[in-house]
């Protein structure tokens, strides 16, 4: 794929059409996604928009068209955990084995550094030996299993949760600043594009 076809940006809400249709089929058909009602346009909207004051959402356009998306949340509420995230990549079905979810998690890693971020997680509902390898690919290792955790299409899920060390733990580290104070910076775009 080259670099010309492929676009990674930050998510609006006009792209939550298209972010709930991806992200569909993960929670009609397969147990990839605990919820059981795939949410519609308004919800991935609310979400995206709750999401981009504090942490990245974006998006891969291939060819013009949204084919993917990967986001960071909150690890947790209290504030010791402020340095770690959750993150999510999803890809269409028909745009699966192209490059995309590890473009993706390039930039998001590239601006979550930026952003003062050190660790990051994954969820992961086993099995599931496509999302395993890309989180591998992209240095996340396994640090424990949640058995039985969920309950999805009559049975009993575990999930794995993997981590990455985003940058080395300081002893007195300064806290993350929000997605905005990153965007107002130069560079904006090296990010965008995976660079440091």
């Amino acid at each position: 794929m080259s670099a010309t076809q492929l676009v990674i940006r930050l998510a609006t809400e006009a792209d939550a059409a298209r972010v709930a249709s991806i992200y569909a089929p993960g929670v009609e058909r397969t147990a990839a996604s605990f919820e059981e009602v795939a949410p519609g346009p308004d919800e991935m909207s609310r979400r995206i928009a709750s999401t981009l004051p504090v942490y990245p959402w974006l998006v891969a356009e291939l060819n013009g068209r949204v084919e993917g998306y990967a986001y960071a949340s909150q690890h947790h509420v209290r504030a010791g955990y402020r340095w770690s995230v959750n993150t999510s990549v999803y890809i269409d079905d028909a745009c699966q084995g192209r490059g995309l979810g590890r473009a993706l998690y390039t930039s998001l890693f590239a601006v979550l550094r930026a952003q003062g971020h050190l660790n990051a997680y994954a969820g992961i509902a086993i099995p599931n030996a496509a999302s395993v390898g890309l989180h591998e690919s992209m240095g996340f290792r396994l640090v424990g299993v949640y058995t039985g955790v969920g309950f999805k299409f009559g049975a009993w899920r575990d999930v794995g949760w993997w981590h990455l060390q985003l940058a080395p733990l300081p002893s007195a580290p300064e806290p993350p600043v929000p997605l905005e104070a990153v965007r107002a910076r130069d560079g904006w775009s090296r990010l965008l594009r995976g660079e440091r």
